[in-house]
């Protein structure tokens, strides 16, 4: 489900399930291929294959029957945002196709995205579902994309393309299809010397409110 390589002193995790859709399953592995990854206390890239980096959450999973799916699942999806959020090295999100709703909130939570040029959208389509975000996700995206372009792209339900995202300065750089991974772990190897413990430390001071609200018994 979660690919783990190494390359260039860069821990390259790869989400192949598919549509890579959040349900409780799924989450799970992505934490526990995080945690094995912040172990090395090294840079992170992730990223997914084919047409989707992510398509958010699993709507069907969570309508199914037997327990509070919803109520099973969030807590550890929050915990997940905030292990990547304070992951001790550089993180880089490599955008290899579409990223909707959670799937784009999932990249927003590395230190930078990098969004394929010729392919995939980026997406909030909450408005088009009659949806409003959850607290935890609202505070995620507020502290890292820019104001305006994150209040137009959570009221329009707009999808953007590469080009069109990073000039809205909701992705930091784009890539074709063949340079998008290597351009991503070159960008996280930036600061492959540096500690990442240190690095950790200080994005948890950095997102210590976020944080909290996502994880109010801690990480």
């Amino acid at each position: 489900m979660i690919d783990h390589d190494i390359v260039d002193d860069v821990t390259l995790l790869t989400m192949r399930a598919g549509e890579n859709r959040f349900n409780l399953p799924f989450v799970e592995a992505l934490t526990a291929a995080v945690d094995d990854a912040a172990a090395r206390a090294k840079p992170l890239v992730l990223t997914g294959e084919g047409k989707f980096f992510s398509n958010g959450l699993d709507l069907d999973w969570l309508r199914g029957e037997g327990a509070d799916r919803a109520e099973a699942m969030f807590p550890v999806l929050y915990r997940l945002l905030a292990k990547i959020l304070t992951f001790p090295g550089a993180t880089v999100a490599a955008i290899n196709g579409h990223a909707f709703g959670g799937g784009l909130i999932v990249s927003a939570v590395a230190d930078r995205r990098v969004m394929r040029s010729d392919r995939g959208f980026f997406c909030f389509p909450e408005v088009d579902l009659g949806m409003a975000m959850s607290d935890e996700f609202d505070a995620v995206i507020q502290a890292k994309l820019p104001a305006d372009s994150l209040l137009q792209a959570l009221v329009s339900g707009h999808r953007y393309g590469g080009p069109e995202a990073k000039a809205a300065g909701l992705v930091h750089e784009v890539a074709t299809e063949d340079q998008l991974v290597p351009t991503s772990v070159a960008m996280a190897a930036e600061l492959a010397a540096k500690d990442g413990e240190t690095i950790g430390r200080i994005k948890a001071k950095h997102f210590q409110s976020v944080v909290a609200l996502l994880c109010p018994d801690g990480i």
